[in-house]
């Protein structure tokens, strides 16, 4: 019976991993948020000039994407050590009640 629900976990998994990977494939190119505002303000301003420009631009969109994947781990680990932080000191401080 175990070994039963780790591989439909397993197939589960799989599925959720690749599911979004196909859905481009579907719906033509996938495009990110920045772009899609960028075409929105391009039509209805066609005349609109940025108010700032960035200070470095990445080389190519390969690098960019690795930078947003290292921003959104390091991000997920601050966020996680908090949270294990807070769960230790709280059973830390019922185990010292208890006593």
């Amino acid at each position: 019976m175990n070994n039963h629900r780790a591989m439909w976990l397993l197939a589960a998994a799989v599925v959720i991993v690749s599911l979004p990977m196909m859905v481009p494939i579907f719906q033509g190119s996938f495009r990110g948020a920045d772009d899609q505002a960028m075409a929105v303000i391009t039509q209805s301003r066609p005349d609109y000039q940025p108010w700032f420009q960035p200070l470095w631009t990445p080389p190519s969109g390969e690098v960019a994407s690795m930078l947003f994947a290292v921003q959104a781990a390091l991000g997920a680990g601050f966020i996680g050590y908090v949270i294990g932080r807070r769960h230790g000191s709280a059973s830390r401080r019922d185990d010292h009640d208890g006593d």
